[in-house]
């Protein structure tokens, strides 16, 4: 029985307790992965970023505004918000990054002092707008799926090392203390970029999506994820030979630094299963903040999500 009353023609608690969704693995990887996404990195790392910040636009809550840009890999202009400590100096860096609705501005309720806040877009959304790539959640997921060398999830995680290579070229002082943050899609990215990227010193996803791509394609959800079931039921093989080097979860395996992830029980549009497979995933030092529900709203959320909050505020202080 589902823990909310919804009008959904499937549970979104896909019949998990906590007890089960601990216990939920990642599935067998591809003999390349690690090689696939090693070549990847080294790519990425060796495009110049060239971070720009321009104009500054506001001060908000403490917060100098700035708008950010910087290149990505296939010549992918990305561009985002900065937001700089009014009082202090820059000694940290969060690279926080959106979930599939996209940004419109800066998130203002982090409290942290002396850090740099950068926002990157996406390729595809928000401010790193692109000619063939739809903005379009439900198409965005499925751009170039056919292929795994260009499939758009493997641009978008080059856009979080070129974001952290952006930050550490305007603020190198931060070396060693850059976190990264993400939420439903920033968290499935970021968790597969934090995979690799030694640069990172602790992660936050809360709601990750993309873990365990198997398990996730048979549950019924809504959002993007409804679009790759589709796709799949239509194209089995041709979806499964990219999907399986796009899976968060077995991304996690490789995580070495402390991360913080934050998933529901109940979730229509991120299933939990997938959510707890990529926190399962990771072998080392790792945190759990259990959210009732994602993607869903109901009296406690807002109480619910400042507690986490707060956790993630506490969890990235010792950076």
């Amino acid at each position: 029985m589902s823990i909310f009353q919804h009008s959904y023609s499937f549970d979104p608690t896909y019949g998990y307790g906590l007890t089960e969704l601990l216990a939920v693995g990642a599935p067998e990887e591809p003999k390349d992965f690690e090689e696939f996404w090693k070549r990847r990195y080294d790519a990425a790392l060796a495009v110049d970023p060239a971070p720009e910040l321009t104009r500054k636009t506001s001060e908000k809550d403490g917060w100098l505004v700035y708008d950010f840009s910087c290149r990505s890999t296939d010549q992918v202009k990305m561009g985002g918000w900065c937001l700089l400590p009014a009082k202090g100096m820059v000694e940290r860096v969060m690279v926080i990054l959106h979930g599939y609705g996209g940004r419109e501005e800066p998130d203002f309720h982090w409290g942290w002092e002396n850090t740099a806040l950068l926002f990157p877009c996406a390729r595809g959304m928000g401010r790193s707008p692109h000619a063939s790539i739809s903005a379009n959640p439900m198409w965005h997921v499925l751009h170039d799926i056919q292929d795994r060398q260009r499939y758009v999830h493997g641009g978008c995680v080059d856009d979080v090392w070129l974001a952290v290579s952006a930050a550490l070229r305007l603020f190198p002082q931060a070396a060693g203390r850059v976190g990264l943050i993400g939420a439903s899609f920033g968290g499935g990215i970021g968790s597969m970029a934090l995979a690799w990227d030694e640069r990172i010193a602790r992660g936050h996803f809360s709601v990750p999506s993309f873990g365990n791509q198997p398990l996730r394609l048979s549950l019924k959800t809504t959002g993007s994820g409804a679009a790759v079931r589709l796709a799949h039921r239509r194209d089995k093989e041709l979806v499964e030979k990219t999907l399986s080097y796009y899976d968060a979860a077995t991304a996690a395996r490789r995580i070495r630094v402390p991360v913080h992830y934050g998933c529901a029980l109940f979730d229509p549009m991120v299933a939990p299963p997938g959510q707890f497979a990529i926190h399962n995933a990771v072998p080392g030092e790792k945190n759990l903040f259990v959210m009732k529900a994602g993607h869903f709203d109901f009296p406690e959320k807002e109480k619910m999500e400042q507690a986490m909050l707060q956790e993630v505020h506490h969890f990235f202080m010792v950076l």
